[in-house]
């Protein structure tokens, strides 16, 4: 706790050191953007379930983030996102309504009136940034992660389904958080949060957040990240309820080689242990982590091609990411994704091929027997504004 007050008095103390007059001398400009997406995906297995999902020893796995239907049409995510700028201040109010956003929020379906489906929910992000000074700035509420290298927003990715690193890292924090810009080349962000992924904090301790972001030379991008926090429930009378840490450290880079061609890499390992989230767990730590690679191509200004190489380990189950058994498993998955630029550029076509390949039996065929790998094929569409 000491260190984690230190933090927050260093960060007000830089804020009043680089603060400069208050006067807005350029009046504000507010800005509207979001998107909607819908999507179908074949499953070759032709599962009972229709789920991309595959199994665990107690139902639905967890193969697929957001894309979890299978042989259906299905709605993704309605975002409507407004913004404020101004000299000294920035205002997002970021709202997102479907199935994906409930998603996005990790099961938390009590909100702030303690009743299911509460509009709490359709908080995406909303947060507001301080401009100490040009180099110096704070942002207080809630804001997406800046772990990994994908985002929950479909226009943002190249790829539609989202990969294992992000569906195993958080989605968003509250808190507050400062950085600190040394050139158009580094940056420092450290911060402090309630915990991972949850509406309410679930105990008295907070976690940390840090990132830096540097750049060696132009069109390469380098992101060091990481979060740690105790998740112990609060109210629990489970073993090891006071050590329930979890810390995740994160590298994402990207690198425009050519006008037409981009590569990037995500590589992360986590770490857990105790009651994590009111959940039980055990005292020792266990482990996970992998390693995704991106490419694409663009061939015309209209179309793209882009291929996504993963392979995540959660052999020691510390993750949701199992075999049928309900045993930690592994996966490596290739996902192949074209992008059709249309309507000038305010509707997107994703056509998706992916494969997932597992240690162990996970996915259901149409007879009930079960199958290490499943292939999907299909095709999101994406209207953004």
């Amino acid at each position: 706790m000491k260190k984690i007050l230190l933090l927050i008095s260093s960060l007000f103390v830089s804020w009043g050191t680089y603060a400069q007059d208050s006067t807005s001398t350029t009046p504000g400009k507010f800005t509207f953007s979001g998107y909607m997406d819908t999507y179908y995906f074949g499953n070759f297995n032709n599962p009972k379930s229709q789920s991309n999902l595959g199994l665990t020893k107690t139902g639905a796995g967890n193969a697929r983030a957001f894309d979890q239907k299978a042989g259906q049409f299905g709605i993704g995510l309605v975002q409507a996102k407004a913004t404020y700028t101004a000299d000294k201040v920035d205002a997002v109010i970021d709202l997102a309504f479907g199935p994906f956003a409930d998603l996005g929020n990790y099961g938390n379906n009590v909100g702030l009136l303690g009743t299911a489906g509460s509009t709490a929910l359709a908080i995406k992000q909303a947060y507001i940034v301080f401009k100490a000074s040009s180099k110096l700035s704070f942002t207080a509420g809630q804001f997406g992660t800046h772990i990994g290298y994908e985002v929950i927003d479909a226009p943002v990715n190249y790829n539609y389904s989202l990969s294992n690193l992000f569906n195993n890292g958080p989605f968003y924090h509250i808190g507050l958080k400062g950085q600190y810009t040394f050139s158009d080349r580094a940056y420092l962000m450290l911060g402090v949060v309630n915990n991972v992924d949850n509406l309410f904090d679930n105990n008295k301790k907070k976690g940390l957040i840090g990132q830096f972001f540097f750049s060696p030379v132009v069109g390469w991008n380098v992101y060091l990240n990481a979060i740690t926090s105790n998740e112990a429930s609060q109210n629990t009378d489970a073993v090891n309820a006071d050590n329930a840490s979890y810390s995740l450290f994160d590298l994402t880079t990207t690198y425009q080689v050519t006008p037409k061609f981009y590569l990037g890499l995500n590589a992360a390992t986590g770490s857990q242990k105790g009651d994590y989230q009111g959940v039980g767990g055990p005292a020792t730590s266990k482990s996970w982590g992998g390693v995704a690679v991106y490419s694409n191509y663009s061939f015309t200004d209209k179309f793209g091609l882009g291929v996504r190489y993963e392979t995540f380990d959660n052999k020691n189950g510390a993750r949701a990411l199992t075999d049928a058994a309900g045993d930690g498993a592994s996966v490596n998955s290739i996902t192949l994704t074209g992008n059709i630029n249309a309507a000038d550029g305010h509707i997107l076509f994703k056509p998706e091929l992916r494969i997932d390949a597992y240690n162990a039996d996970k996915f259901e065929k149409n007879d009930g027997s079960l199958t290490k790998s499943q292939t999907t094929l299909g095709m999101a569409a994406i209207f953004k504004f």
